[in-house]
């Protein structure tokens, strides 16, 4: 049985996280179902579990779109049109780089983009369990938190990075 995503609406890109689903439609829009305990689907509804695609879009600001997503542990992440990343759900280790606090879900996408340095916007990202990295326009990599087991890419095995790195990963070795 296909996936009901509005009236003739299609899928153009789809990432499957831990325990939910989000897509972008060939209109730009972003939907999400599945658990949604910790806000994953960035509704705001708090819904715990969504079988199906709600019928109303996730808010990604007046006029934006979607042009890729990364679902991870209970976090998803959305590059919009414009550049801009914009992260939402579970947030226990920095993994939606917006340097706040603890967070055990921001149920829907911040109404301001994750500040990715001076200019620089997102053309790439992946979500993992307790991290996330973006690659910015000038091709350097930032990531975000939880490297207890190297995930963060800077040589350490613990950091405390919540926001996107102000340097990039050396990726020449």
């Amino acid at each position: 049985t296909a996936i009901n995503l509005g009236t003739g609406r299609t899928a153009v890109a789809v990432s499957a996280g831990y325990q939910h689903t989000c897509a972008i439609l060939d209109n730009g829009e972003a939907k999400c179902w599945g658990n949604d305990n910790y806000g994953g689907l960035g509704n705001g509804a708090g819904t715990y579990n969504l079988n199906a695609p709600s019928s109303t879009p996730i808010d990604l600001g007046s006029g934006r779109t979607a042009v890729a997503v990364a679902t991870g542990y209970y976090h998803t992440c959305a590059i919009l049109d414009n550049g801009d990343l914009k992260c939402w759900g579970y947030d226990s280790d920095g993994q939606l780089g917006d340097g706040g606090p603890y967070s055990a879900g921001n149920g829907a996408p911040s109404s301001n983009a994750i500040n990715l340095g001076t200019g620089r916007t997102a053309v790439a990202v992946s979500a993992g369990y307790y991290h996330t990295c973006t690659t910015v326009d000038n091709r350097d990599r930032k990531r975000r938190r939880y490297g207890r087991q190297g995930q963060s890419g800077n040589g350490g095995t613990n950091t405390d990075n919540n926001a996107p790195s102000s340097t990039a990963i050396n990726l020449a070795t």
